[in-house]
């Protein structure tokens, strides 16, 4: 059976569709969510607390590697004290734990939420693995054979496939650099993942990309694509063709 390939420009704009899509619903998930846990007011402890240091030790934390490198052994000194007491004071240390947890439980459940209900919930709704982005612009997910793929396949493909590995991945990694937990090991996982995922896509005969590597699944145009329910229909159909091949053969 042909498997009828997705063009690249409407996989792209379907993508960014379902990318749209996502990003509202995460945002107002986690609007919700800092509202709850009171995100703001931790943040803004913080803040007053850095704002403290810098009042008392005359210097300032929101510089780059290249500013602190222009310091007189004067200001580096002070720069070194600064912190030195920041990092003594239990206080602002569990204020910087709270805002890390917070930021990073209130990211993860509100992508969650959003890709449990966009990327899972809706393609069930419509049928064939179909989000609104696929839906707008005729796509759907088949297994590679052909066949219609399964709830586990496109529970594999949605939380292992794109949102463990594709986003929460970076996701983290883009925190812990934020927030100065890790440096050029986190840019190079990064730049790893992204390289990795570039060869997948340029270099697999569907142009797959993680999600569907790992859930054998692939983008077909829905408009082209023939779809079998099970292994069975499929092997049955081949089994017509060959005969028809059969019958109209000329000895």
């Amino acid at each position: 059976m042909i498997f009828r390939k997705a063009g690249i420009v409407k996989r792209i704009a379907a993508g960014f569709l379902d990318a749209i899509m996502l990003c509202v619903l995460c945002a107002g998930i986690a609007f919700l969510l800092s509202s709850a846990f009171g995100y703001d007011s931790h943040v803004d402890s913080l803040n007053a607390a850095y704002d403290t240091y810098e009042d008392r030790f005359g210097v300032s934390f929101d510089i780059t590697e290249e500013e602190y490198n222009t310091f007189t052994d004067e200001e580096k000194q002070k720069y070194s004290d600064a912190s030195e007491a920041m990092n003594s004071d239990a206080d602002l240390q569990k204020t910087y734990g709270m805002v890390i947890n917070l930021s990073l439980m209130i990211i993860t459940i509100s992508l969650l939420v959003s890709f449990l209900t966009l990327e899972i919930f809706v393609p069930m709704l419509f049928g064939n693995g179909q989000t609104l982005g696929k839906k707008a612009f005729s796509l759907c997910l088949v297994r590679v054979d052909c066949v219609r793929i399964t709830g586990f396949q496109l529970f594999v493909r949605s939380l292992l496939g794109k949102f463990a590995i594709e986003t929460m991945v970076p996701v983290y990694l883009v925190i812990l650099l934020v927030f100065g937990s890790l440096g050029i090991i986190g840019s190079g996982a990064m730049l790893i993942l992204a390289v990795v995922q570039l060869c997948i896509m340029l270099f697999t005969a569907n142009n797959s990309l993680i999600h569907d590597l790992i859930a054998g699944t692939a983008v077909a145009d829905m408009s082209l694509q023939k779809i079998f329910n099970s292994s069975e229909e499929l092997l049955e159909y081949k089994n017509k063709l060959h005969a028809e091949r059969v019958a109209n053969s000329v000895y």
